[in-house]
């Protein structure tokens, strides 16, 4: 909804009614804080932590005012816009609006986050907010559980303010080109879902409405109280991307650390790579973005590769042990 800030200053005087409420409300305060605050969870776009992105998104348009349907539905983006890496073009999607992001290859449990989701706020304090849920046959989807900390007892207006220490699981919390992340290993044991196996990711625009029957929910049965209403074009949670760091292909990628006995540091890489390995692997390789060999050893255990000669860019390392591969990304700046 930001982009009709420049367009709605009639709307202004309502931004500095909510201000009034965030000195009160730290005192609740326990979920993480804002990007670039200790403690955050914000994951940055540049992140060379992502390995994919959405490839396609399908998209159902929800309300400008659910409480005034005869406004019709949001017009502003489209789902090209949320594939590919964030970039600030965005689909907004409306009062209960739905975008389901498929992707190339399905998500997988890793250790720590899997995928993170992206807005496009202006600020840390005003937010739009979206339910996420996730799905191993395109079908059948189970939402993240979800908590709103916010107060209930005055209606967040149009232009109002959110804390971010008070939501948790919730798309939209953190500002433009700032991740919220995810972790699929919140979700294991559900019913019908294989968090080894997601195939598509869904966004669902929370209506912040007090008033029923409009009203949304946290896993609590907390409502959830966001800034509403927002009858414009670009009304409600606007999507931006969808950012993956566990794959099918790559659940390896933190496998190569101290916990399980395999160490390739640093990352970044500077002029030395150094490998190390309680038992021997069968094959180590580093490939450039390019998919050139630029290093490979066989059965050895312990490594100081020269790296000096490399140029900047995206590698990865390949080791081959006991029947399975392992990846992991790396990046040389310099």
């Amino acid at each position: 909804m930001k982009k009709c800030i420049n367009n709605c200053s009639k709307f202004l005087p309502a931004i500095l009614l909510p201000g009034v409420l965030w000195t009160s409300i730290q005192l609740q305060a326990q979920f993480a804080p804002p990007a670039g605050m200790p403690g955050t969870t914000a994951i940055f776009a540049d992140s060379t932590v992502f390995v994919d992105w959405a490839s396609t998104c399908s998209f159902q348009a929800g309300w400008m005012d659910i409480s005034n349907e005869s406004l019709g539905v949001v017009t502003y983006g489209t789902p090209e816009n949320v594939t590919g890496k964030a970039d600030d073009l965005v689909l907004s999607l409306g009062d209960g609006g739905v975008a389901t992001c498929l992707f190339t290859t399905p998500l997988a449990d890793g250790p720590g986050w899997d995928f993170a989701v992206f807005e496009n706020s202006f600020d840390d304090t005003f937010l739009e907010l979206a339910f996420v849920e996730v799905s191993s046959d395109g079908e059948n989807f189970v939402r993240f559980p979800a908590s709103s900390l916010s107060q209930t007892e005055t209606q967040v207006l149009t232009f109002g303010l959110l804390d971010a220490t008070q939501l948790n699981n919730l798309a939209g919390k953190y500002r433009g080109r700032y991740g919220v992340p995810f972790d699929l290993n919140e979700l294991s044991g559900e019913s019908g879902l294989d968090i080894n196996h997601i195939v598509a990711i869904r966004l669902v625009d929370v209506v912040g409405s007090l008033s029923p029957p409009w009203q949304s929910f946290d896993q609590e049965g907390r409502i959830i109280n966001d800034p509403w209403p927002t009858p414009f074009e670009t009304g409600g949670f606007d999507l931006d991307a969808v950012g993956v760091i566990h794959n099918q292909n790559n659940t390896g990628i933190l496998l190569v650390d101290a916990q399980n006995n395999f160490l390739i540091y640093p990352n970044p890489i500077e002029d030395i790579l150094y490998f190390q390995s309680e038992s021997p692997v069968e094959r180590l390789s580093f490939f450039s973005s390019a998919g050139r060999i630029v290093f490979q050893s066989e059965n050895q255990q312990q490594l100081t590769i020269p790296t000096g000669d490399w140029p900047a860019g995206i590698y990865v390392a390949r080791l081959v042990i006991e029947n399975r591969i392992l990846t992991s990304k790396l990046v040389k700046l310099k």
